[in-house]
């Protein structure tokens, strides 16, 4: 399992613990027609299902992970997060982060708490796991055209449904006016609008063929002409251009080291876990789950239940893309 679907796997669980602790207690979760549906039949519904058995196996699992990094005295700091964190948003086409976050209703700080874990086991099991320059050396010449860095653009847009819109919007910006203050008027881009019409920085075919080929050939500040696409019309305007670099072996090293060792910590894992939770003493008091822990956890974890309920990591940048962007082109 890849480190990206470990983070999504994790977030999916994190989503689902969150609403079930959500409802504990007593009261209404909803009516209909005036008539109550309780919180406690709610939570006796939810503690039948396959979820719910596989959501408290990850809280244990948590507990366990946290008792082990403190006992054994590893630490994680935020600047380790952080960087994990940018390596898998690099997965994700300009803008879609927020949005897939945001549509699964999660939080950095969900983010936060699954990366920690991530990191945990990468230090508890890092003495197992020997990457040799030699190694790392054939890996960059088999693989080295995928480490190049392709040429990259800064931009923002405005989108609008027609073309009268885009050559009004487009002669306001000419006029002098502010793009931010436009596009917060103007754009019905959702992803974008608010944040004055930006982007981000983004690689040739990330977006749909139409949009791509202006952002990548017009002058940087210069206001665009309305560009058609699926999605309405759009005024682009690009801020920076960043060429394309090629990789040495010195540069891809970090890289590569790091999905040698997720390679080589993958089978790993699964055994590290269930060691943990045979060493320990784990009570369960409702009923419901009686049994739950006399048994292995299922391969790969709770993901191997909640996996379904995750974004997939191979899934496409497009249904990552937030309604109404100049989404990845799927060609």
């Amino acid at each position: 399992m890849s480190k990206v679907q470990r983070l999504t796997v994790g977030l999916a669980a994190l989503l689902f613990g969150t609403s079930l602790a959500a409802c504990s207690g007593g009261g209404t979760v909803a009516t209909v027609n005036g008539q109550p549906i309780s919180e406690s039949a709610f939570n006796i519904k939810l503690e039948g299902t396959p979820m719910a058995r596989t959501v408290l196996q990850q809280m244990v699992q948590d507990a366990l992970i946290d008792q082990y990094a403190k006992n054994n005295n590893i630490t994680v700091t935020d600047a380790e997060i952080s960087a994990r964190e940018d390596q898998i948003k690099q997965n994700f086409p300009a803008g879609s982060w927020d949005e897939m976050l945001k549509s699964r209703g999660l939080s950095e700080d969900d983010v936060h708490a699954a990366l920690r874990e991530q990191l945990i086991l990468d230090k508890a099991l890092g003495s197992q796991v020997k990457v040799a320059p030699a190694q790392i050396k054939d890996y960059f010449d088999k693989n080295r055209a995928t480490f190049d860095k392709p040429e990259q653009v800064t931009a923002r847009h405005i989108l609008v449904p027609n073309l009268a819109e885009a050559q009004k919007v487009e002669q306001l910006l000419k006029s002098g006016q502010s793009f931010a203050d436009v596009a917060k008027q103007y754009s019905t881009d959702p992803g974008s609008k608010d944040k004055g019409g930006e982007l981000g920085t983004f690689k040739k075919g990330q977006m749909v063929p139409a949009f791509d080929k202006v952002a990548f050939s017009a002058p940087v500040n210069a206001i665009s002409a309305p560009v058609k696409s699926p999605f309405g019309y759009h005024i682009i305007q690009v801020e920076a251009r960043i060429p394309g670099q090629a990789a040495t072996l010195a540069s891809a090293t970090p890289q590569i080291t790091d999905t040698l060792r997720q390679q080589q910590e993958a089978p790993l894992i699964q055994p590290f876990l269930q060691g943990l939770q045979q060493k320990a003493d784990i009570k369960v008091n409702n009923p419901t789950f009686a049994g739950l822990f006399a048994t292995p956890m299922p391969p790969g974890g709770m993901g191997a239940a909640a996996g379904s309920a995750a974004p997939s990591a191979a899934a496409s940048p497009a249904a990552s893309a937030p309604a109404g962007s100049p989404a990845p082109s799927s060609t």
